[in-house]
């Protein structure tokens, strides 16, 4: 039986796009019980996003199938008075609320931290937003991209003649979603808590967190980070080398991984060249030590160094495409793909990825596919307590 720490968890998720949703999308593969709270009508952007311009239509676009597998979806019109109230009713059940409107909307509807907590004393409402819920640029609309920007990671990516260059996934995004999911499960460990918890994420100093070293470079040695292309700033030769056939990662960090370079490729004279010989020499001529190596690469393919250079110790790998990198024993073998066969509103089977850790051997793992808009609205009222003839009338009155 897979472990769910989260069994008996209740998670609303009334979050757009991407931080949100993949934060709550963690916390489902945990085992919480995720109810995605929606708009009418019109849903989460992301049902209307991605490649495949028919399962936009369908309102299950590929950027919303991504983040929301083992949710339950609901809509409610939460400028209506009665939408107010079956959201709060939903809290009372709940253990945690995570939204990622502007900083003041939820207050401005009525169903902000402090309204809430009157109804769950012990609620975890998290808050995620471009730039947290004070400072001089609380109020501004932020993505993924802004972001980047922002934090400086788009000044340290690229190449000194193409930087700056945004990171070629919402990195920013992710890296909100999964600080989210971490505050959140760290708040539900808290077992001698007695209060609610009030998590404010910013996603820009939630991306800065993870450039500590560049980061600390500028702050501890007072060296301005910049853009090295595919080099390591910190060791040489460590970056992306050309070969006779592919490109090849080779992080030779170590002085003894370097001298194994040179035996590898047949050149041990490197070792004791005045420019190579110690670490900071290597970093100074790191363009010379390059175009040596790879005139010694260009013999062999990036597949045949590989492996000659894994079995000296010496760190390497080549440089794949998204569907190498899936199609690959190591990542089809190890269950980081799960399949939903035939899913309602998409009509045809959809794979996506899971979580990126295993518990006891095993990979964590939702039971049901991401949900049509809506799907479970008539269900999750009758839990809340509502008769059939109130549910009628809700969809009556557009409250859901």
């Amino acid at each position: 039986m897979s472990i769910k720490p989260l069994r008996g968890i209740r998670v609303l998720d009334l979050t757009n796009v991407l931080a949100g949703p993949f934060a709550c999308h963690q916390l489902a593969h945990m085992g919480a019980d995720v109810i995605k709270v929606e708009a009418c009508n019109t849903g989460d952007l992301a049902r209307q996003l991605g490649a495949d311009q028919e399962l936009n239509q369908a309102m299950m676009g590929v950027s919303f199938l991504a983040q929301n597998p083992g949710k339950r979806s609901i809509t409610l019109n939460l400028k209506h008075p009665k939408g107010k109230e079956a959201l709060r009713r939903l809290v009372r059940t709940a253990d945690v609320l995570v939204e990622n409107y502007r900083p003041g909307v939820m207050q401005r509807l009525g169903v902000g931290y402090e309204d809430l907590l009157k109804e769950n004393s012990t609620l975890i409402y998290c808050a995620i937003s471009g730039f947290g819920q004070d400072g001089p640029l609380r109020d501004l609309p932020a993505y993924d991209q802004i972001i980047q920007g922002m934090s400086g990671v788009m000044s340290i990516t690229g190449a000194p003649e193409n930087a700056p260059y945004r990171v070629g996934y919402p990195v920013a995004d992710t890296i909100g979603g999964i600080t989210a999911a971490f505050a959140v499960a760290a708040a539900l460990a808290n077992r001698h808590r007695t209060g609610g918890v009030f998590i404010d994420v910013s996603m820009l100093e939630a991306a800065m967190a993870t450039m500590g070293w560049a980061v600390s470079n500028h702050l501890i040695a007072g060296r301005e980070p910049k853009p090295l292309g595919n080099d390591n700033v910190t060791a040489s030769p460590s970056g992306t080398f050309r070969t006779g056939k592919g490109l090849l990662n080779i992080a030779a960090n170590k002085q003894e991984q370097f001298e194994a370079v040179c035996d590898v490729l047949g050149h041990p004279e490197w070792k004791t060249d005045p420019r190579f010989i110690e670490r900071q020499g290597r970093l100074q001529h790191r363009a010379e030590l390059k175009a040596l190596i790879e005139d010694g690469l260009a013999a062999k393919s990036a597949d045949d160094w590989w492996l000659l250079l894994n079995e000296v110790g010496v760190p390497a790998g080549p440089v794949y495409t998204v569907p190498q990198a899936l199609e690959h024993p190591q990542i089809a073998k190890r269950g980081m793909v799960g399949t939903f066969e035939s899913v309602p509103g998409v009509g045809r089977d959809i794979r996506v990825v899971r979580t990126g850790f295993k518990l006891n051997g095993e990979t964590p793992t939702v039971d049901t596919p991401p949900p049509q808009l809506g799907e479970h609205t008539a269900a999750i009222l009758a839990e809340l307590g509502y008769s059939d003839r109130e549910i009628e009338e809700h969809f009556q009155e557009k409250v859901v």
